[in-house]
Order: C-alpha cells, then sequence, then structure tokens
C-alpha cells in the first residue's frame, strides 16, 4: 500500500452526511461550486463566435483561419493537462485547496486573454484558461459528491454539469451585441467578452470561500477532528434551515489513514481493481465527446455555409437551452428510476436520433434542423452530464479526482483533437462540393458510438442510486477493503 499510515479511525460520517434532508446549506454548495460549468460554457461559446473578428488585423489579433484552429487545439490540451495535473493533487491536497486554486488560474488567465496584444500571448493564455476549466472538473465534481446526500447525488450531479449549456446560450446572446459594430466598437468587443466571464468568475469565488473541504478527505487524511467539526457545523445549520431534529445513525467505517496515495495505487485501482468500470467511462465519455462534436462542432459552419444563416446567435441559444433543460428537466430520474435505465436510455435514444437526422439532412432548412438538434440533446445533455457522475462515484475515494480528470481528459481529448480533424474535414468537402449531405458520415459516427456507449452501460453499469459513496466502491483504505480482481457491477456492502 503506498503512503506511510498515521493511524486508524472509526467514523460515522458518510452516513452522517447521507442522511441529510435537502436545506439552504446544500443551495449555497450548489452555487459555489456548480456555477464554474457556467464560466465553461460562455468561454467555450465566446471563443467560437469571436473567431471572425479576432482575424481582423486592425481590430483583433490579426489571427489566420490556421491560427483560430491552433488556439483551440491549446485550449484542449490545456484542459487535458489541467485536469490531470491538478487532479492529482486534488486527491493529495484536498478539495477545497484545489478548487480555490484552479479558479484563480481560470480568473487570471481570463484577464490576461482580454488583454492580448499578440497571437502568442492570446495562445498562452488560451493553454491556462483550458488547465483551470480542466482542474475545476476533479476538483469541483468530486466535492459535490462527497458533500451532497446520496438520495441527491444524481440529479444534482446532472444538472450542474448540464449548467455548461446555460453559459453556451449566455455565450451566443452576448456575442450579438458584442460583434455590432454599431454598438461596440469592434477593437473592444471581444476584449469585453473575456472580461465578462472574468467578473462572474471572482464572484463566484467570493461564494466558493464558504464551501468546506470535504469531510470524507480529511478523515482518510489524518484530519478527523476537522472532519467531525465541519459536519457537527453542518448538521447544526441544517437543523436550524429545516427546524427538524436530525436522526441519529449506527452505520460507521473503520479507516487505515494515510497521508497520500501514490499515482501507482491508483493506476492499479482503475485498471486492475475495477477493469468493467473503466470500460464503461471510457465508453461514456468517448460516446458524448463524439455525439458533441458531430452535431455542435458542424452546426455553425452547416448554417451559415449551407443554410445562409448571417447570424448564428439565436440558434446557438435555442440549441444550448435545450442541452439546459434536458439535464435540469430530466436529472432527478437518475435518483428515482435509476442510473443504469436513464443513461442507457438517453444514449442510445440521442445515438438513434442523431442516426436519422443524417440520413433526412439534405431536406432541414435551419429552423428544422436546431429542431432536430434541441430534440436529440435534450436527452443526449442529460447522459453526457451523467457521464461525468458515473466517474466521480463508482471508484474509491482516494483515486476520485483522478479517476475524474482521467476520463475527462479521454472525453476531451477525443472530442477536441480526433473530433476537430475529422469533422473540419467533412465540413471542407462538403463545402467545396456544395452537397450537405457529406457531414451525415459524421453524424452516422457519433450515433453509432453513442448506441455503443448505451450497450455497454446495460451490460457494465453500476446501480448507485441512492447508495453511499463507501458502499459503491469501498476506500483502498478501509479494513475490511474489497480482495484485489474483484469487480462487481453493482453496489456491494461496506
Amino acid at each position: 500500500m503506498a503512503g506511510v499510515e498515521t493511524g486508524r479511525v472509526t467514523t460515522d460520517i458518510p452516513a452522517r452526511l447521507d442522511r441529510l434532508p435537502w436545506a439552504r446549506w446544500h443551495w449555497m454548495i450548489v452555487a459555489g461550486l456548480g456555477l464554474v460549468w457556467i464560466l465553461d460554457g460562455l468561454e467555450v461559446t465566446i471563443v467560437g463566435s469571436m473567431s471572425a473578428a479576432l482575424q481582423e488585423e486592425k481590430t483583433g489579433l490579426g489571427l489566420s483561419s490556421f491560427d483560430v484552429g491552433v488556439a483551440g487545439a491549446v485550449y484542449v490540451a490545456g484542459a487535458c493537462i489541467g485536469a490531470l495535473f491538478f487532479g492529482q493533487l486534488t486527491d493529495m491536497f484536498g478539495r477545497k485547496k484545489l478548487f480555490m486554486v484552479t479558479l484563480g488560474v481560470y480568473t487570471v488567465a481570463t484577464v490576461l486573454t482580454a488583454f492580448s496584444m499578440n497571437p502568442m500571448w492570446y495562445f498562452a493564455c488560451r493553454f491556462l484558461t483550458g488547465a483551470g476549466i480542466g482542474g475545476e472538473y476533479a476538483a469541483i465534481n468530486s466535492a459535490i459528491d462527497e458533500l451532497i446526500p446520496a438520495k441527491y447525488r444524481g440529479r444534482v450531479d446532472v444538472a450542474i454539469n448540464g449548467s455548461f449549456w446555460v453559459g453556451a446560450a449566455a455565450g451566443s446572446l452576448l456575442t450579438i451585441p458584442l460583434l455590432d459594430p454599431t454598438l461596440v466598437n469592434p477593437e473592444w468587443g471581444w476584449r469585453l467578452a473575456f472580461g465578462l466571464g472574468a467578473i462572474l468568475a471572482v464572484g463566484i469565488l467570493f461564494v466558493r470561500r464558504h464551501v468546506p473541504e470535504s469531510p470524507r478527505w480529511q478523515f482518510i487524511h489524518g484530519h478527523e477532528d476537522q472532519a467531525e467539526e465541519i459536519v457537527t457545523s453542518i448538521e447544526r445549520t441544517v437543523e436550524e434551515e429545516t427546524g427538524k431534529s436530525l436522526p441519529t445513525v449506527s452505520d460507521s467505517i473503520t479507516i487505515r489513514q494515510r497521508k497520500s496515495i501514490g499515482i501507482g495505487l491508483i493506476a492499479r485501482t482503475v485498471f486492475t481493481l475495477y477493469p468493467k468500470r473503466t470500460i464503461l467511462c471510457f465508453s461514456l465519455f468517448v460516446g458524448q465527446a463524439f455525439l458533441y462534436n458531430a452535431f455542435f462542432f458542424t452546426y455553425g459552419d452547416t448554417l451559415g455555409t449551407f443554410l445562409d444563416v448571417d447570424q448564428t446567435g439565436w440558434y446557438l441559444a435555442i440549441f444550448a437551452a435545450s442541452n439546459f433543460a434536458g439535464a435540469l428537466l430530466l436529472s432527478s430520474l437518475f435518483d428515482t428510476v435509476g442510473r443504469v435505465k436513464m443513461i442507457a436510455g438517453t444514449y442510445i435514444l440521442s445515438g438513434v436520433l442523431l442516426g436519422f437526422t443524417g440520413f433526412i439532412l439534405g431536406d432541414l432548412s435551419a429552423v428544422t434542423l436546431t429542431m432536430m438538434g434541441a430534440i436529440i440533446f435534450f436527452f443526449a445533455s442529460a447522459g453526457a452530464s451523467a457521464a461525468y457522475l458515473t466517474a466521480s462515484e463508482i471508484f474509491p475515494m482516494e483515486t476520485r479526482a483522478m479517476c475524474i480528470a482521467f476520463f475527462y481528459a479521454i472525453g476531451t481529448a477525443v472530442g477536441g483533437i480526433s473530433g476537430p480533424l475529422l469533422f473540419g474535414a467533412l465540413i471542407e468537402n462538403a463545402s467545396e462540393s456544395g452537397d450537405i449531405t457529406q457531414i451525415a458520415i459524421g453524424y452516422f459516427i457519433g450515433a453509432a458510438l453513442m448506441i455503443a456507449g448505451g450497450i455497454v452501460e446495460i451490460i457494465m453499469g453500476v446501480k448507485a442510486e441512492g447508495q453511499s459513496l463507501e458502499s459503491i466502491a469501498q476506500p483502498l483504505t478501509a479494513e475490511d477493503e474489497r480482495p484485489e480482481g474483484k469487480d462487481a457491477t453493482a453496489p456491494s456492502p461496506a
């Protein structure tokens, strides 16, 4: 076992956190941790919409089309590296330290982007911005799952990850006035867009100061006294807010405490102890990455090149609103109907609908294509958000942030590198021939991978609804640790 054992502790903290009723305190957690996905959606959408403005020599940075592609790749690379780097630090040094650091990195990088003077400055800022956002995924998802009661964990996680599309909708609408030269000087419009993201980030930073460290992380790393203080304070707050006394709990777990968990043990856990769950997460992340790139990456160009749309912001906003509505309205079903049924259902249904859209693509207008996209991604956004939920709850606590980071990096790399290369080529070929149906190949690939992900979920999915994190995957340092090599696909007793 990597790390030095510092003691043993028997604690009922997980059971006490999971039995809490929903209160205003939990809304503070949602606001402090979850709003960052709005920043991510805002960031991605604004940058995509600002490409033309950045290419202007006098008012922008004089970027070429190739430079725009490089900036996108640099952002993706930063997100992947940031997720893996900060993910490991999150498991080592705690959730709170890192979700403060990563938001700080994002904020500073976004401010610096607004002051870009040349392409190289812009590229460097895009890399750092991506690194901050990538690190956020690991730190935030692990903290949310460890603080939210088991009864509500699925709906909260899915809805929060789906809030990316609130930022996407806002970004789409913001670009309309910011890119209007009669309203905003073209030299300042794109700079103001980045500045608005930084202002929102500072506001979130102030709220986030009140979010506590994860007590689950604390008692495993030898800080059981601080964990007890935090949980006692949370219980007191929840009782005051709900006006109800909390029931006592009898469940407890005994932990062999460690100051750190080695990266070798983390890797062995993912690939050896839980191979089926690793295949499951890989399938879900790759499927949703290709699905989104098959449609969303080609969407703006399709509207402008083939369907004669001059201002795509309104169409993008409708598409984004549907994505968030799906994640929000379907989120509770992941706790009631169940993870396996909902994930498999949303993946397979959205894949089938995307494939059907590919077959009729040549007959669609801008309005009907947007309507099909809204229907497809109403379901797909909930499924894609559940992929992050799956990665964050089915592996042991000591590896949680790193597992989220690992699978996020895979999905981001596939979606941000392989996807654009493939779909960019499809757009180019379709533009040269004037035949929109050539883009349908990408739709079919995304549909096939999404359906495959749904089938893998049916076979290997974990019925995690209502279960404590410790029963879904026992901590590696638990006294009654599961024997090596055992990889059940349903929760086992803690």
